[in-house]
């Protein structure tokens, strides 16, 4: 199953408001437009039902995208480059898993079983949390080499890594979709937390029918198990 992922209608009401619709980009170049994968190895998934519900709407979108001539970057986990922070934060059994978090061979080999990854997709490795942060991760300067200004972000964790790339590619100047039943956080509470503050300040968000839409996929199942948007609430 899915996260049961909502945004509350006073966010909705507060941003129509302000610019007259729910959506600050309403539509997409393909061509100028990456799909962001964020962190979907084993290590965060195997053990998460949600990030294994991601994996179908992600397959959706890289495909739609490809297909319409955008460009699909995968990005993993590397080693931070100050192990004794992370001994002190983590513990030394904690540091160390993180360490080898995503995993060891080809770039490729290293994603999630499942994930449909193909020969002219991007693969990179950030030592942060966010795959934006200077001279940490040098998926700006590749994107930059493709003239491309508008990302679709997917991926793990939703309140961490997911929300740390968003809040750079914002600053950084991107137009920033989030695909909220294509993350993973270890909670429904969590994961929501995250999109509220990404639909307030930093981005959109809107379930993965609506991005494959915009950039003239086939589809989604809207009802699919475990995907569907849930009905706006009150949060």
């Amino acid at each position: 199953m899915g996260h049961a992922w909502t945004l509350s209608q006073r966010e909705y009401a507060r941003h129509e408001a302000r610019r007259g619709r729910r959506f600050a980009f309403e539509t997409v170049s393909p061509r100028a437009t990456a799909l962001v994968v964020v962190d979907m190895v084993p290590f965060f998934a195997d053990q998460n039902p949600f990030c294994r519900a991601a994996i179908a709407p992600i397959n959706a979108l890289a495909a739609a995208l490809r297909a319409a001539g955008g460009a699909v970057a995968w990005v993993l986990p590397a080693p931070e480059p100050f192990e004794d922070l992370s001994v002190a934060f983590n513990g030394a059994q904690g540091a160390a898993a993180y360490r080898r978090s995503g995993g060891e061979g080809p770039l490729p080999d290293r994603l999630c079983p499942g994930l449909a990854s193909a020969r002219e997709d991007l693969f990179t490795e950030k030592r942060a949390a966010s795959a934006f942060f200077p001279g940490r991760c040098d998926l700006h300067l590749r994107l930059a080499a493709r003239e491309i200004d508008t990302l679709i972000v997917t991926g793990t964790v939703t309140n961490v890594c997911v929300e740390s790339t968003v809040r750079d590619a914002r600053t950084l100047g991107y137009r920033v979709i989030v695909v909220a039943d294509a993350c993973a956080a270890r909670t429904d509470a969590e994961h929501n937390a995250a999109l509220h503050t990404i639909y307030r300040s930093f981005g959109d968000v809107r379930p993965t029918d609506e991005v494959l839409a915009l950039i003239g996929g086939a589809g989604f199942p809207p009802n699919a198990e475990g995907l569907s948007p849930s009905a706006d609430e009150e949060g």
